[in-house]
């Protein structure tokens, strides 16, 4: 298959996928799908098993499942009931017994303590291919005043720090979420540092230092200067695709040299407020003057 029919190719599966989050609510059949993807019905069920690695009815009810557990976490406010409704399941006891035979909890046992490790292991999206071109901007990043929550241990219990962040943004006051940036800084690579070496930072804009308090919130900076960004849509577990982007296909094309700085991600919405696909992250690569 030469790269243009290829291209293609993945870009039916890709409006397959967007489709599916976007009415995670509705009836997602096999002949539905195959019409958004303009294939035969007859061989599209084997084509995306083979495609992505699973089922389209596994990879469906993966999706309803992973977007209902984080409003249940992110979104305490809503009742089960209406999140399982929302989600595509007939009644909240068939999405009880989804819920707990893919994680061994109960919806509401989730919502108090979440298990992220069991979790984790059901979500595995399908790999997405590598793209040829992406549009990279460079700008001037200001120097930032943040709070941080520095995570250290398992990339899998990065959504605990995150419920602390939360938490102490609650009753601080000191970053409101509405309008102050939410920002997180990396210095790992999941896929290559052993788990509990992993390190991981939770940050927001504050305007003045951070006071002791029960999360372990502290005061600190983004430097400012030139940074190259890409702005990346959908879930967050997919960010290494683009930062994989920068580092091997943008950066030896570019001509130019990495500032002695951390690589960061601008979260421009949350989970708490809209869908995966919907998520909006600028990730910036700090470069020399």
């Amino acid at each position: 298959m030469d790269d243009s029919r290829e291209r293609a190719y993945v870009q039916r599966f890709e409006r397959v996928f967007d489709y599916i989050g976007r009415h995670l609510g509705g009836t997602l059949d096999v002949e539905q799908l195959s019409q958004v993807a303009n294939f035969s019905k007859f061989h599209f069920h084997r084509q995306f098993s083979h495609y992505a690695g699973i089922g389209i009815s596994a990879y469906v009810r993966m999706m309803r499942l992973r977007h209902a557990s984080y409003r249940l976490v992110f979104s305490k406010h809503e009742r089960i009931i209406d999140i399982a409704l929302d989600v595509g399941f007939d009644s909240p006891e068939s999405f009880a017994r989804a819920f707990r035979q893919a994680f061994g909890q109960s919806p509401s046992q989730f919502r108090k303590q979440p298990q992220w490790q069991p979790w984790k292991e059901q979500f595995r999206l399908p790999p997405k291919p590598r793209r040829a071109m992406m549009e990279v901007n460079i700008v001037d990043f200001g120097e930032t005043k943040i709070a941080v929550l520095e995570h250290r241990g398992p990339p899998e219990r990065v959504n605990h720090s995150v419920m602390d962040f939360i938490e102490w943004r609650k009753q601080s006051g000191l970053s409101p979420v509405k309008t102050s940036r939410t920002f997180g800084v990396v210095y790992d690579d999941p896929d290559t540092v052993e788990p509990d070496q992993f390190r991981f930072d939770i940050c927001g804009e504050v305007a003045n230092g951070v006071p002791d308090n029960a999360q372990g919130v502290k005061s600190g900076t983004i430097p400012g200067g030139r940074c190259a960004v890409i702005r990346h849509q959908g879930p967050h577990e997919r960010l290494g695709e683009n930062i994989y982007y920068l580092y091997r296909d943008w950066l030896p094309q570019s001509g130019e040299e990495l500032r002695d700085a951390r690589l960061f991600f601008h979260y421009l919405n949350l989970r708490s407020e809209v869908a995966d696909h919907e998520l909006m992250t600028d990730i910036y690569l700090p470069l020399k003057s």
